[in-house]
């Protein structure tokens, strides 16, 4: 508890100094305060990732019960938000998160009463089974002999979730239960493996919890065969959320006012205008590298684009040196952007990694940020190595789609100035409650990190190859909302999706097939960085036109990231645009 205490001490500290509290700003922050309180408590792995390590101990408690009692706590403290005298009265940062707070209740309550997921989705407890474990080994936030002991209690609690999910688990899709049946493999090469970072810090605890590791493998091991044998041959759920959730979904995901058709209508529109202008910049190259090509061949746009992104895919990273060069392209993107002068650059460690098994399978990269209440806490830029199954030739295709210029746009996007150095930023902001710490805004999040890929480019870094690779993710991103649309509210196959990836977008397939996997994995997710980064862009637009000949390109990004990630709407309303 006194962690959780002194980070709102130390808000309420920097909020007192802009404003004095009113009445109405004490009785939303108690009630915001309660109501988190409890968050955390039923979701113990949620708290330790944001930095909050009063129950690091626990896994959350996944039955039937126990989401009744939390979906009736969500409802009752709706109704407290609803009965809270007038907002108008409320100040400072208050006046965005008490609207903030509505929106993630009624998204719990979304979830637990129509999602309803762990009645389906294998996936979610994947939180407890591997990623609790996961996040006491490598964070060093704490003692050694403390983190294990932790550990311990965790390892212990994994049977009893384990015979939830079994319990719970009815009708699930199949995509689902073979991607929880890999990355459970992950979990067993966790437990044997992946804690002796941890375990070694604390030789003297390690003995002693040589049975438990082992028995808790044999358990998760025995939970993989039940879902092979028992859970996947009735796998018949559909992975399609349907028009009406999908809309429900996505409201909630994006906190935005574009509606999914004004999405649909943008992303068309920009689909056009990208491939208009990855074309132009194309031209230049492809005369360099083709010298001879005639008229009608130049005149020709897919021919010419495809030209130089095969030609610029030759030049990639393999297995063995994928890691090491996405640092050495982040010690190079830093100092461009300190250089150019494009926003103030944090002094947080970020150290690239290798992706851990149990992770894989959704994504090639992840940024991981410490949590808002993390003190002091790494970032961890994590990069994906290719399966050991693969084949060379699949293997080969893979890097020739993350070669070594889309690598650089990549880590623009994860690592610098994108998410590493937005949540950085994030991570600085304090208001009296925790509302906007642990709400984080996912469409504002993506969206930066998009956008920042853009103003890189506009920067000149990387020259016109990495521009081709900027645009060809643009591409990727505005592909990523129409399938997310069109699969789970349009019912678009999976041939149509790879054709809009592949013939649109320039995918190599095997990341067209890695998308369609993800995009029925996570639905809504994949809209996040459209919608993002129109929202970005369009916000600068405003700052630009309202500033006129003085806009400051660092000083407006700054300033941007002053407030946390809420959504930018609520950005845009605090900087007056």
């Amino acid at each position: 508890m006194k962690k959780l205490f002194l980070a709102v001490g130390l808000s309420l500290g920097v909020a007192a100094s802009h404003a004095q509290a009113t009445p109405q700003d004490e009785q939303f922050q108690k009630v915001a305060h309660d109501y988190v309180e409890g968050l955390l408590q039923a979701n113990p792995e949620y708290a330790t990732a944001l930095g909050d390590h009063r129950f690091d101990n626990r896994l959350s408690d996944y039955s039937v019960e126990a989401r009744a009692k939390e979906l009736a706590r969500a409802k009752g403290f709706r109704a407290k938000l609803e009965d809270l005298s007038d907002l108008s009265q409320l100040t400072g940062p208050n006046k965005v998160d008490v609207r903030l707070l509505k929106e993630n209740v009624d998204n719990e309550i979304f979830g637990l009463e129509e999602l309803k997921e762990a009645d389906w989705n294998p996936l979610i407890y994947n939180e407890s089974l591997a990623n609790s474990l996961y996040l006491l080994v490598a964070r060093d936030f704490a003692p050694a002999d403390q983190r294990v002991g932790n550990l311990r209690k965790r390892m212990e609690a994994i049977p009893a979730v384990i015979a939830q999910a079994k319990a719970n688990l009815q009708h699930a899709p199949k995509v689902h239960t073979e991607t929880a049946i890999e990355q459970t493999q992950g979990a067993v090469s966790l437990v044997r493996e992946g804690l002796n970072p941890l375990l070694e810090q604390a030789p003297q605890l390690r003995k002693d919890l040589v049975p438990l590791q082992e028995k808790t493998a044999a358990a998760l091991d025995d939970y993989k065969k039940w879902l092979q044998i028992d859970l996947l041959p009735r796998s018949d759920g559909d992975f399609r959320l349907g028009a009406d959730k999908f809309r429900k979904k996505l409201r909630f995901a994006l906190a935005s006012d574009l509606s999914m058709e004004e999405i649909m209508r943008r992303a068309h529109a920009d689909l056009e205008q990208t491939q208009k202008t990855i074309y132009e910049t194309a031209l230049a190259l492809y005369k360099k590298y083709f010298p001879t090509a005639d008229e009608a061949t130049l005149s020709d746009r897919k021919k010419v684009t495809t030209g130089v992104l095969d030609k610029l895919a030759e030049q990639h990273p393999d297995d063995d040196t994928i890691v090491g060069y996405a640092q050495k392209v982040v010690n190079e993107a830093t100092d461009f952007v300190k250089r150019h002068d494009l926003v103030s650059v944090p002094e947080k460690p970020l150290d690239v990694i290798v992706m851990p098994e149990f992770k894989r399978g959704t994504a090639i990269a992840y940024c991981d940020s410490p949590g808002p209440l993390e003190q002091g806490g790494k970032t961890f830029f994590a990069v994906a190595p290719t399966p050991g199954d693969w084949s060379p030739q699949r293997k080969a295709t893979f890097f020739s789609e993350y070669n070594n210029f889309m690598v650089r746009d990549l880590t623009v996007h994860e690592a610098m100035p994108g998410h590493y150095l937005q949540l950085a930023h994030a991570n600085e902001f304090k208001a009296p409650t925790l509302v906007r710490a642990i709400f984080q805004s996912g469409t504002f999040v993506e969206g930066w990190a998009v956008y920042t890929e853009q103003m890189m480019a506009e920067s000149g870094y990387g020259g016109p190859e990495v521009r081709m690779q900027q645009l060809k993710m643009r591409l990727r991103v505005i592909c990523n909302a129409l399938i997310d649309q069109g699969i789970h509210a349009h019912n678009m196959s999976e041939q149509d999706a790879m054709t809009l990836m592949m013939k649109e977008g320039f995918q190599q397939e095997g990341e067209a097939v890695a998308k369609w996997k993800r995009a029925r994995l996570t639905s809504t997710q994949l809209s996040t960085y459209f919608v993002g980064v129109t929202e970005q862009l369009e916000l600068r637009d405003r700052a630009k036109a309202k500033a006129g000949a003085s806009f400051n390109l660092k000083k407006y990004n700054d300033s941007v990231l002053a407030f946390g990630s809420p959504p930018a709407k609520y950005v845009g309303e605090s900087l007056g645009l």
